[in-house]
């Protein structure tokens, strides 16, 4: 029996009850005990077993009123998130209804509020407040006003219980003025504790001395002085007196603060559930929450939850799981049809917008035109849809912008989509996403060619162009990508001109060791090499050619990498990134920092054999499909030479320049 005892030691000490530095991290004792832990391996590592002691846990809700009525359904809110945590008890700090009331307006609210709070699984206990006294009406107030009528249903004004070896006081912070018979929260004279509560709050102190911890709440932060004079200070001294008094919960000023350890007793104020509250800096304490207490023998754990913060695990099944990321990885654009730009540079036409839905669950979807040019008119200027599991609904948009130049102010028509996964017991907002909306741009006009040679400068932080996939015009069959290259360096992974999401194409230059691949009847062909062919800080033309049977990657006019593939081409509705990968919502990564010029996609197997002189400069024919001299913008685009007008769009800030 000896042994178990020798090993059943204190591994962290617990903190003294009266700690001044209160905001430091106490370990909570621990001990390795073989006696509770079981295992069938074998390790050096013994771990530390939690103190069997028991420990419970309340929370403490601040102001309901001074808000709009509708504050009743943030009050609703944080009960259901604390039926989730299931504390021992739950506490108030006053203000429960919105009182300055005749009798019948306050029954009114105190049935409804009442209503509320009976729905929680814990016990609650109210504290009186303000709003919960004062009464407003014709004729004569009643004498005390409110104070009948609380008692009657809510409970005493004060009162103290134990639970476990802890107690709580209650205590009544609006007192009537005996010599003016008034009750006013912000006049000192009329905000000192009575001597009836004054001698039974000093004899409860007494009959608690025996208790681990004592807790105190009540309305107005007395302790902050200003209207509420010094009275608290004789209070103060109660509670100090008494020892064991760890910590006061107060409210009514509704924003959170923290006033410090004072005597070994910590001072809090609480914002809101429900009350007026403005939310301004929910960072600082300006937000609708409750506070969480845990309390042990050693001290207590304080923490503050936002309403509406808390969810319900078991709410989210396996299905609403694989629903909502099957549905976040659907999210990407369908259009049909594109507003045009006329030879002046105006634009008016009208563009579709498919929505799809591969859940189980119904959608609600809200799509929003804009623009940061405010020349751009919308219509309509918002839509509202739900759509059914497994089907679409289509969103018409019409575009218009006067004609104009496409001058420094000129911004692209977005859209953005906001999308809730409504499912049986909850709804489920996804993150919003924007996208272009697609424009004709066949009249989009040509920069000259410069007279010194202009390439595109990437910084390699989020700096690419786009071609939209519907503008890149690639049929199945042969195929060439090819572009030239200047790299300030080489990372471990770098996309050069890709499309690569399980389907389509892409080059890759990663450690200066380029591959091109091609997705081929349901997997990737890659022609690759095992050493860097490409160096830093010098020029490359880099190609990648499919005939039809094999996938052969070029460096310099050389053949560095081949191998046999063939098959049906497998497609998605990515854009092509020049300057890095896309991902798949249709975002670059893998960014490439340098400069890259003379990109060109061909319909054709432009080159066979072992070698050949690559051209500086492009031409282009009918078996072109994208090519981008980088000579210069127009408007947010690089465009494109071949005729096709599968203009590129910059994402991040890439510029060209001389050189």
């Amino acid at each position: 029996m000896l042994l178990p005892l020798l090993l059943a030691f204190v591994v962290t000490v617990p903190p003294t009850h009266h700690d001044e530095d209160a905001t430091t991290p106490k370990k909570h004792p621990a001990w390795h005990d073989p006696s509770r832990f079981l295992t069938s391996r074998k390790s050096p590592i013994q771990l530390p077993l939690p103190n069997e002691e028991d420990a419970f846990f309340f929370a403490v809700f601040g102001d309901r009123t001074g808000g709009p009525a509708e504050g009743v359904k943030i009050l609703a809110e944080a009960v259901d998130d604390v039926n989730l945590l299931e504390p021992d008890l739950v506490m108030t700090v006053g203000d429960l209804v919105q009182g300055y009331n005749e009798t019948p307006q306050w029954m009114v609210q105190m049935v409804e509020f009442k209503g509320i709070m009976n729905r929680l699984k814990s016990p609650w206990f109210p504290v009186v407040g303000n709003h919960d006294l004062y009464w407003r009406g014709k004729g004569k107030a009643p004498e005390k006003e409110h104070e009948a009528d609380y008692e009657e249903h809510f409970g005493p004004l004060w009162y103290a219980f134990r639970h476990k070896n802890s107690w709580f006081i209650a205590l009544h912070s609006d007192e009537t003025n005996p010599e003016t018979g008034r009750k006013q929260f912000d006049d000192p004279a009329h905000q000192r504790m009575s001597p009836e509560q004054y001698a039974w709050l000093a004899e409860t102190l007494q009959k608690t001395k025996g208790a681990e911890h004592v807790f105190v709440f009540l309305h107005h932060p007395r302790w902050l002085r200003g209207g509420y004079g010094d009275d608290w200070d004789r209070v103060h001294q109660l509670l100090a007196q008494a020892g064991n008094v760890s910590a006061v919960f107060a409210g009514h000023i509704h924003r959170m603060r923290y006033d410090g350890l004072r005597d070994g007793i910590e001072y809090f104020a609480l914002a809101t559930v429900g009350g007026a509250q403005d939310g301004w800096a929910p960072e600082a304490g300006y937000l609708h929450q409750y506070h969480v207490v845990t309390v042990r023998k050693g001290g207590i754990g304080v923490a503050s939850f936002p309403v509406g913060a808390a969810q319900d695990p078991r709410a989210i099944t396996g299905a609403i799981s694989d629903d909502v990321g099957a549905l976040g990885r659907s999210l990407v654009p369908y259009w049909r049809g594109e507003a045009s730009f006329t030879a002046d540079l105006g634009v008016e036409g009208e563009c579709e917008l498919e929505v799809r839905n591969p859940s189980k669950r119904p959608i609600e979807v809200t799509v929003i035109p804009e623009s940061d040019d405010s020349r751009w008119m919308f219509a309509p200027d918002h839509v509202h849809t739900k759509v059914q599991p497994g089907a679409a609904e289509t969103v018409k948009l019409r575009l218009k912008r006067p004609d104009g130049t496409l001058d420094a102010a000129f911004r692209e028509p977005e859209v953005s989509v906001q999308v809730d996964y409504l499912g049986e017991s909850l709804r489920v907002p996804l993150p919003l996403r924007t996208w272009a909306i697609p424009l004709d741009l066949a009249h989009l006009p040509l920069p000259p060619k410069p007279a010194a040679e202009s390439v595109l400068v990437l910084d390699g932080e989020d700096d690419a162009l786009l071609v939209a996939a519907r503008s890149l015009d690639l049929p199945d069959g042969p195929f060439t990508v090819e572009g030239w290259l200047d790299a300030r360096e080489f990372r471990k992974r770098q996309g050069f001109l890709c499309r690569t999401e399980s389907s389509e194409f892409g080059i890759f230059v990663n450690d200066g060791a380029p591959e091109f691949s091609v997705h081929l009847d349901g997997r990737y062909t890659t022609a690759e090499t095992k050493e860097a062919k490409l160096l830093a800080n010098r020029w490359h033309h880099v190609a990648g050619v499919f005939d039809g049977s094999e996938v052969r990657l070029y460096v310099d006019g050389a053949q560095v990498a081949r191998r046999k593939g063939s098959g049906k081409r497998t497609r998605n509705e990515l854009p092509l990134v020049i300057g890095g990968d896309v991902g798949q919502g249709g975002a670059a990564n893998s960014f490439f920092p340098g400069e890259i010029d003379e990109v060109r996609v061909s319909r054709v197997a432009r080159y066979i054999g072992e070698r050949f002189e690559p051209s500086r400069r492009f031409e282009t024919d009918a078996d072109t499909v994208l090519l981008l001299h980088m000579d210069g913008m127009s408007g947010p685009w690089v465009p494109d030479s071949s005729g096709r007008a599968a203009h590129a769009t910059r994402a991040g800030n890439p510029q060209i320049e001389a050189r």
